[in-house]
């Protein structure tokens, strides 16, 4: 059996874990999270955990990973994540104009990004830019997303990159 399927899900205090027949709703201070829960698995909540378990063998490695998805989901309800994102460059510059992120990459024009439902961009300041949200998936999907704009190019390392992301450097021609 998967062994990530045996470890049994901590809920925190404040966080509510429903269970019907076809999904698994996570409820907490951070919002709601739903997924839905494929046939053939089951969770059992005792103790202040919740334990997920497999009825046939070709489940199992399902299992595990809709334990993972609710522990994140647990996680975000309760803590929430985030994603840091560096701008590097002469002139690369984020501001938030209301609820819109606006974005000077080095373009003839500043790019606009509309911040989704659930998820809150801030920058604290003008190189910096902060995405934080309840669902670990679309806060990595709405980075990812601003990084697409100007991703780091590896001459000079000038884009929009993640925080700690390390940049491979090429050299230059030679004459």
């Amino acid at each position: 059996m998967s062994r990530v399927a045996k470890k049994p899900v901590a809920l925190v205090k404040g966080v509510e874990l429903n269970v019907q027949s076809d999904s698994i709703s996570v409820k907490g201070p951070k919002g709601t999270l739903s997924v839905p829960k494929p046939a053939g698995i089951e969770v059992k909540i005792e103790d202040g955990s919740a334990l997920l378990s497999a009825n046939d063998v070709s489940l199992v490695p399902l299992t595990g990973t809709l334990r993972a998805i609710v522990a994140n989901m647990v996680h975000g309800v309760s803590t929430g994540f985030e994603r840091k994102l560096e701008l590097v460059g002469v002139g690369y510059r984020a501001a938030m104009q209301g609820k819109d992120l606006s974005l000077s990459l080095g373009f003839s024009h500043p790019v606009l990004f509309p911040s989704p439902e659930g998820i809150t961009i801030t920058t604290p300041t003008q190189t910096e830019i902060v995405v934080a949200g309840a669902d670990k998936q679309r806060v990595g999907e709405v980075a990812a997303k601003i990084r697409g704009y100007r991703p780091p190019e590896p001459y000079k390392g000038k884009g929009v990159k993640y925080a700690g992301e390390t940049i491979i450097r090429k050299e230059a021609k030679k004459a």
